[in-house]
């Protein structure tokens, strides 16, 4: 089977989740941590090279604050859980915002923790028109000079995505290092994380006609 090098994961549906279970919906986000650890463990034994998680966005700071604190308190707890795994962590997002959680601060350059390995990145307090902003007076170029303008230009092409949830939509997702990326989407809530999610997911990209454009 081949693969992927890089892929990017969209946790969505914690909200929908808690709200199925007569929860408040801020109560749906600690519930998607351990299915987090889940996925990484069975990105590691597949041989997956690099993970991005989507942690939260700019735009979702709008939320009330209640369930702004709890996916801010979820996105520390999840740093903080895979910093005790063989990992090379990065947490790619506005620091300059007071919606960045100073708590991952210390991890906005790439840290080995245990032995390393695999790569994962974090997007907390993202935004695409954030990580282009530098790119907006820019006046030409190569394409690896381009990249390099970036923010986030620590994180390398993606893929393939996996969204749960159901949506079909990127939701500003890396857009630059998305351009050419296989889109998988389960209908599951993320907090109803199965391993065959995963599996599923890599059989299909198996089956996709991978050209890069070309």
């Amino acid at each position: 089977m081949r693969i992927p090098n890089h892929i990017g994961i969209i946790p969505d549906g914690n909200r929908r989740w808690a709200e199925a279970r007569g929860m408040s919906k801020e109560k749906g986000y600690d519930a998607g941590l351990e299915p987090g650890l889940k996925l990484f463990k069975l990105c590691q034994e597949a041989g997956i090279k690099e993970i991005t998680f989507y942690g939260f966005t700019a735009d979702n700071t709008k939320r009330p604050a209640v369930q702004t604190v709890a996916f801010t308190k979820a996105c520390i707890d999840a740093v903080k859980m895979l910093s005790k795994e063989d990992a090379e962590l990065l947490v790619v997002g506005n620091t300059a915002s007071k919606m960045f959680p100073k708590e991952l601060l210390p991890f906005t350059k790439r840290k080995t923790f245990g032995n390393g390995g695999v790569k994962v990145n974090f997007l907390v307090n993202y935004g695409w028109e954030w990580d282009f902003g530098s790119l907006f007076n820019y006046d030409g170029g190569n394409k690896s000079s381009i990249i390099k303008k970036l923010k986030s230009n620590d994180i390398s092409r993606v893929d393939l995505i996996i969204r749960w949830g159901g949506r079909r939509r990127l939701s500003g997702f890396l857009p630059a290092q998305s351009v050419y990326a296989d889109f998988y989407v389960i209908d599951d809530m993320w907090p109803d994380f199965k391993p065959e999610h995963f599996y599923d997911a890599l059989k299909w990209y198996d089956m996709q006609d991978i050209t890069l454009g070309g």
